[in-house]
């Protein structure tokens, strides 16, 4: 295959103006980009002009791809599952984080040989956020769900290395009862939208990505209530929930993790438009000298 450079691929008549000529007038913002894009990862002439057409056709490029670059990682995403957005990295450091910081406690307990960090993704989508976790982490037990099999299927590519589980049901149903009162990071990416505003998505979200990745209820936090709800019975005493939301549905959020038992906080980025609100589970008192 030819760089992507203004030369025409052997044996096809796009070339790199072209290209971009193309997806201008589809609408494609970043247009040269995406074409540099396409022109690498096509592995013939004949692939190279099937991805032009299915981008002009409207098909996220990310599907069109079949990976997404995600806090440097790239990301298998097969046509129809939820791409992961570049907002969630805010939830990933945010995870990770705390991770670390429960691996580092093992550590200076005597005791990081032996105990990895659990760590669960819900909603997992492509495993994307699961996936940045497992690379810096390191040493953790790793689950993922997704209700959707073709994210299940999705997931379990991109999580197969880390040794990751990745389980096919409704939020905590398909986990191992066994991770009860154990899962030090418990994050949540779950759709959020509130269902009179899905009409309002880009075209390449509502048409190519699944409603049930979408769709929060009325206002957004159907989906999030549930993963607060049942949260407690699945930290380990310290442990933590990460959630995302939009900055609307913080408060809101953040208050059904209070209700819940948890002690809850609100993180933002404005640089990628992100939130994330932290519920963290009470430990156990120290036992008296007395």
């Amino acid at each position: 295959m030819s760089s992507p450079t203004s030369s025409p691929t052997p044996s096809s008549s796009l070339d790199l103006a072209t290209i971009v000529t193309r997806l201008r007038a589809a609408g494609c913002v970043f247009a040269e980009d995406e074409a540099r894009l396409l022109l690498s990862t096509a592995r013939d002439p004949g692939e190279l002009d099937a991805m032009v057409e299915r981008r002009v056709a409207g098909l996220p490029l990310e599907h069109v791809l079949g990976w997404a670059e995600f806090h440097g990682l790239r990301i298998a995403v097969d046509t129809g599952v939820f791409v992961p957005r570049r907002r969630s990295e805010f939830l990933a450091d945010q995870a990770t984080a705390l991770a670390r910081a429960a691996l580092g406690a093992r550590g200076a307990a005597g005791d990081g040989a032996r105990s990895p960090v659990v760590l669960v993704d819900l909603c997992c989508g492509t495993g994307a956020l699961a996936a940045v976790l497992a690379a810096a982490v390191g040493r953790c037990e790793l689950h993922a769900v997704d209700i959707d099999p073709a994210a299940v299927r999705c997931a379990r590519r991109n999580l197969a290395a880390a040794g990751g589980h990745v389980h096919e049901g409704d939020l905590y149903e398909p986990l191992p009862d066994a991770l009860r009162g154990r899962v030090d990071v418990l994050i949540a990416s779950p759709p959020y939208v509130p269902t009179e505003a899905i009409g309002l998505l880009p075209p390449e979200a509502r048409e190519h990505e699944p409603l049930v990745a979408l769709d929060g209820g009325a206002d957004g936090l159907d989906v999030v209530r549930r993963v607060v709800a049942q949260a407690p019975r699945w930290l380990a005493p310290g442990g933590h929930l990460l959630v995302e939301t939009s900055e609307r549905q913080a408060l809101p959020a953040a208050e059904a993790i209070a209700r819940a038992g948890l002690t809850p906080r609100i993180a933002t980025s404005r640089d990628l438009h992100a939130t994330a609100v932290i519920g963290t589970a009470p430990t156990p008192p120290e036992p008296s000298g007395d």
